[in-house]
């Protein structure tokens, strides 16, 4: 049973990135993350990263982040994407990746305790350097709560 929502239920976002080599981001967002792969050539290949397509092309010259803006007290890659997981599967995702020996950017943590927004977030790059973030909440409808 895929763990992967619906697409039909909510409007999927495209986003394209590069990566420095393809088979190291099949291995990561499709063995690693469980990024059911969609179409794919030599220079680029489709991912389902939670109901939304993301599309790796082969581009080494544009790949790794650079900058970072300074949130609660870490330092959060400015160009990163990710996905807000219900709490139980960000955990388990946070343990698969502390299993495989994942470098974390940020460690898996609470941020903003005690006020709105209150999130689980956790950090790491993939192997070209892109930075991922995955993020959940105890109260979805704290997601845009100011």
């Amino acid at each position: 049973m895929s763990t992967q929502p619906n697409p039909s239920t909510i409007p999927p976002f495209h986003l394209a990135f590069p990566v420095h080599d393809i088979a190291e981001a099949r291995r990561f967002y499709g063995d690693l993350l469980g990024c059911p792969e969609g179409r794919s050539s030599p220079d680029w290949v489709d991912f389902n990263f939670y109901g939304h397509q993301i599309v790796a092309h082969l581009a080494p010259g544009e790949v790794g982040h650079r900058s970072t803006s300074a949130v609660d007290g870490h330092n959060v890659p400015v160009r990163h994407f990710g996905a807000v997981l219900p709490m139980a599967q960000w955990q388990a995702l946070a343990d698969k990746l502390k299993a495989a020996g994942t470098s974390f950017v940020i460690e898996p943590h609470i941020r903003f305790k005690g006020e709105v927004g209150e999130q689980a977030t956790m950090f790491f790059l993939d192997p070209s350097g892109n930075a991922v973030e995955f993020k959940a909440f105890a109260d979805m409808n704290s997601l845009f709560a100011k």
